[in-house]
């Protein structure tokens, strides 16, 4: 077996065991009011957080919670290391990276203990059509057993997200993030086919809704691999120097320069809060929450300049022309036209700020699009945007790391046989 093959087993082996633990219920709850509840909870905040744990909110699984709290974490630690240039340090060198990784782990099991917590109160004061309770056992010996599970839940996938990133192919936490999205769809299919037998959607509502998700993935599939090429030219010296190697001769900028990043930020920013106030009955409370409902205006307008602000942020973060032009000029390559140095950093980032002003519009047009286009029509199907972003983004980055792996393990043969 090579060792492509090798990953991909890896990692689709970690992807099973995350699907088994998502119908592993929390001790002590009723799975039968928590199942008539969330028949009426499809398009609020818990059914876009079950959407993105892969149905195990609705199971109330000891992933319930997902990979969310760590996506939190990570943001927090973003921003914090984007404000305070001396923990923006600790990710330059490897040493300092661990304490940063450890940071965040930290930060996500407060965030998880804590949501969790809520989640468990939540649970506490639910009762079901007929009164009956949805905790069987004592609540606070559940709030605690909850608690602790579902952070541990949390943590062990994180621990997976890990050991496929390490050992697998693909990003470990979109990935999982990903396979929780895509267990859902043959039940939607399902259910919209059950919408027409039922004579609730037309047929040519079907053909509509078909029509609208092969544009979106068509139009999501050609932005992320649109991209800006700038030419470089490379002194006669060095070229001769090199003449037996390949040489760039062009600088890639792609338009979409923060990936599949912003929707999720976004989305776990919202999500935060809302899990969180799952369980108040404070009337202040409870009017924001029913406010962020995410089939309502307010809650995809925010989502919008979440996802714009978070595509310019994160945007700078992985694009650094500086660097970029220093490199370049120790290479002994220039841009024509372009004086090496700062003017070079100079035209680079005027070049990222231009395509990802465009980029962050496409991002919060494509997150918010789908859901307005239902909303407006009034058809009885919920197609969240930044579900298909995710779907998509995730499964272009694998195809591409998948192509990667391949080629590299070509050119190991090749050295290997001599060729």
């Amino acid at each position: 077996m090579n060792s492509v093959a090798k990953k991909i087993l890896i990692t689709l082996g970690f992807l099973l065991i995350y699907r088994v633990l998502a119908y592993v219920p929390v001790p002590g709850v009723n799975l039968e009011v928590i199942k008539d509840f969330f028949a009426g909870h499809q398009n609020d905040a818990l059914g876009l957080l079950n959407m993105f744990s892969g149905n195990a909110v609705k199971r109330m699984s000891i992933i319930a919670l997902g990979v969310m709290p760590y996506i939190t974490a990570s943001i927090i630690m973003e921003l914090l290391a984007a404000t305070f240039p001396a923990l923006g340090e600790l990710k330059k060198d490897s040493q300092g990276f661990q304490k940063y990784m450890k940071i965040i782990k930290y930060a996500t099991v407060a965030i998880a203990f804590i949501q969790a917590i809520g989640i468990a109160i939540g649970l506490t004061n639910m009762t079901g059509r007929m009164g009956e309770p949805a905790v069987m056992i004592d609540k606070t010996t559940f709030v605690f057993l909850t608690a602790f599970t579902m952070l541990g839940g949390t943590m062990l996938l994180v621990w997976i997200g890990e050991q496929i990133s390490e050992r697998g192919i693909g990003n470990g936490i979109s990935l999982i993030i990903f396979a929780g999205i895509v267990s859902s769809i043959p039940s939607a299919i399902v259910g919209t086919l059950n919408l027409v037998d039922v004579g609730e959607l037309s047929v040519i509502g079907l053909i509509f809704i078909i029509f609208i998700v092969i544009a979106t993935v068509s139009f999501i599939i050609y932005v992320e691999l649109a991209e800006r090429r700038i030419p470089v030219s490379y002194q006669k010296k060095v070229l001769m120097q090199n003449r037996f190697k390949r040489i760039m001769n062009y600088i890639p900028i792609k338009l979409n320069l923060s990936g599949v990043i912003p929707p999720i930020f976004a989305s776990a920013i919202l999500m935060f809060p809302l899990t969180v106030l799952s369980g108040v009955n404070n009337p202040i409370l409870v009017a924001i929450r029913d406010a962020l409902n995410p089939n309502g205006y307010l809650f995809h307008i925010i989502e919008f300049f979440l996802v714009i602000f978070f595509a310019y942020f994160y945007a700078s973060i992985v694009f650094n022309a500086k660097e970029i032009a220093e490199n370049l000029k120790k290479q002994g390559g220039f841009i024509p036209g372009i004086r090496p140095g700062e003017a070079t950093a100079k035209f680079l980032n005027e070049v990222a700020s231009k395509l990802t002003f465009w980029g962050a519009l496409y991002l919060g047009i494509i997150t918010v699009l789908p859901w307005l286009l239902v909303k407006l029509i009034g058809i009885n199907f919920y197609f969240g945007g930044t579900a298909v972003l995710i779907v998509v983004q995730v499964a272009i980055d694998t195809m591409r790391k998948i192509q990667a792996e391949l080629q590299m393990q070509k050119y190991e043969t090749l050295s290997v046989t001599g060729l």
